[in-house]
């Protein structure tokens, strides 16, 4: 009899390729044919999923975690290098830090922007990024300043891009943003739909699992109308 496993991830536990070779060898240890298939959401996972399932490859990346503190990541390559696969939680994710280090005020996506411009690095044509498992409320500030943006404050001074930076940014500056990311296609995979700010906002619905107390959620949601009003004043662009 064949049977087919295809799991997600344990969270905090397991990988789905971990999750699927564990349970593909019980299986095959009691006489059945297994095929595996991880599966992923955009969160922890994604890229193995992906590069498993189509035959693709991992890089090795160096990056930034959410802290600042420098880590081996990697990103995915698919159809003959010209797609990369990003998984946010390899450079900004939870499953980075220990609990006692959940701190949305202090976190970065600066190091999910590290990777982006390490698939750039390799030419591709197409980048799909699977946001899950983050431990950040940036707003993808740290992410876009890895890739040459800079935030600014109403003196017109460089901003650290953290959580709780996001109501004193009064104005941005794209004018030194990699300029391969115009010419690239960029898809993010998520499995949720969520407002920007507000009651199911980023900050209320995941503020919570990342460490943040009601205080934190409530200034971070703050910070978040705040440059949803900068980004549309200066773009036209609505986020909510």
């Amino acid at each position: 009899m064949k049977v087919l496993v295809a799991p997600d991830k344990f969270k905090g536990s397991l990988t789905s390729a971990e999750a699927a070779s564990l349970i593909g060898k019980a299986f095959k240890n009691n006489g059945f044919e297994v095929i595996t298939s991880p599966l992923a959401d955009g969160g922890e996972g994604t890229v193995d999923a992906i590069t498993s399932a189509v035959g693709g490859r991992k890089k090795v990346v160096l990056a930034k975690g959410p802290l600042g503190r420098s880590l081996e990541s990697f990103i995915g390559l698919i159809k003959d290098g010209k797609e990369a696969v990003i998984e946010m939680a390899a450079a900004s994710g939870l499953n980075l830090l220990e609990p006692a280090e959940y701190n949305l005020l202090k976190t970065s996506t600066y190091g999910t922007g590290e990777l982006i411009k390490a698939a750039l690095d390799e030419g591709v044509e197409e980048i799909l990024v699977g946001v899950g498992g983050s431990a950040t409320n940036d707003a993808g500030m740290g992410a876009a300043k890895a890739l040459g943006a800079e935030f600014l404050d109403g003196a017109g001074n460089a901003l650290e891009p953290v959580g709780e930076n996001l109501g004193r940014v009064k104005k941005y500056d794209l004018s030194g943003m990699d300029p391969r990311i115009e010419k690239t296609k960029i898809l993010v995979a998520v499995d949720v739909e969520n407002p920007f700010y507000g009651e199911q906002g980023a900050a209320h619905v995941y503020g919570p699992q990342k460490g943040a107390d009601q205080k934190q959620v409530e200034f971070l949601d703050s910070g978040l109308v705040d440059i949803a009003e900068v980004i549309e004043n200066q773009s036209g662009q609505n986020l909510q």
